[in-house]
């Protein structure tokens, strides 16, 4: 339990805002951008929900007052999606609303398949009203090329990963190297009809080629950029920021870190593998 607890604390950024802010300052002095998430997912009752809006409401007015360089990102179930479609709306768009008026910029993550078409329905609602709000597209879902080929013609903001959750093989690709090759795909979409996507992998295959390809087609850095877990290959993340690229780092912190870790280990194989790995990659 010793060994899980260190290992989950290695991926989040302290329990409280202040720990949270003092790492993103770590990070921008060395030229990384962040997002930063309040952990919690999977609520149930509207005052759990409500308690992790206050809590975004209140970083975001946290974030200019700290001077730091950074989003936020949050999930739909945390805001409520499980209690009622329309009372998730009303809470997103209170923190949209608040990051618009403040200058900032809110991403909704993706979460497990159950949820893919509710959080897109309601980011297409939001992006009706706001400029300020991106959303999140696994590559190893089949149905995601159709996804951001949609989620482009609005000019939304796009994360690519590969995903995280135990998903069937009827809904996702099982192999790595065709997970890899879809990731290139949806990439090659979002560069050439999308606006500004953030790659988001720590995979030397996928990094080399958006490298290449962003070269090769004359992409200036400023049109995307790299993103990554906090905690994870962090000196890969920083040779990248020093040769000019724009590089973001996902920051999750808050009480409910082990929890959120060990949900991730359950989930697929794949995730420990990784996390094992990427402990001593750099």
């Amino acid at each position: 339990m010793k060994l899980l607890t260190r290992m989950a604390r290695s991926f989040v950024a302290g329990e409280t805002v202040k720990e949270a802010i003092k790492n993103v300052r770590k990070l921008n002095e060395k030229s990384i951008m962040a997002t930063l998430d309040v952990l919690g997912e999977s609520v149930k009752d509207k005052e759990t929900a409500e308690k992790a809006v206050s809590a975004y409401l209140s970083l975001l007015d946290a974030i200019p007052k700290a001077g730091i360089n950074s989003h936020v990102s949050l999930k739909l179930t945390q805001m409520g999606l499980d209690i009622e479609t329309d009372y998730c709306y009303q809470n997103i768009d209170r923190i949209v609303g608040k990051a618009k008026t403040l200058g900032n910029f809110v991403r909704i993550d993706m979460e497990g398949t159950p949820y893919t078409q509710r959080t897109l329905d309601i980011f297409f609602r939001l992006r009706q009203k706001y400029d300020n709000v991106g959303i999140v597209v696994q590559a190893y879902l089949y149905r995601t090329e159709k996804d951001v080929r949609d989620l482009n013609k609005v000019k939304a903001k796009i994360r690519i990963c590969k995903g995280a959750y135990k998903e069937p093989a009827d809904l996702a690709i099982q192999k790595m190297k065709n997970i890899r090759a879809n990731f290139i795909k949806l990439s090659e979409l979002a560069f050439k009809e999308g606006v500004n996507p953030a790659i988001a992998t720590h995979d030397d295959r996928l990094l080399k080629w958006t490298k290449e390809y962003a070269a090769g087609n004359k992409i200036a850095n400023a049109n995307f950029e790299f993103q990554y877990l906090y905690g994870i290959r962090n000196k890969t993340f920083r040779k990248l920021a020093e040769e000019g690229y724009r590089v973001r780092c996902y920051v999750p912190f808050g009480t409910h870190w082990l929890p959120y870790f060990m949900r991730r280990m359950r989930e697929r194989k794949e995730n420990v593998f990784f996390v094992i790995k990427n402990l001593f990659k750099k």
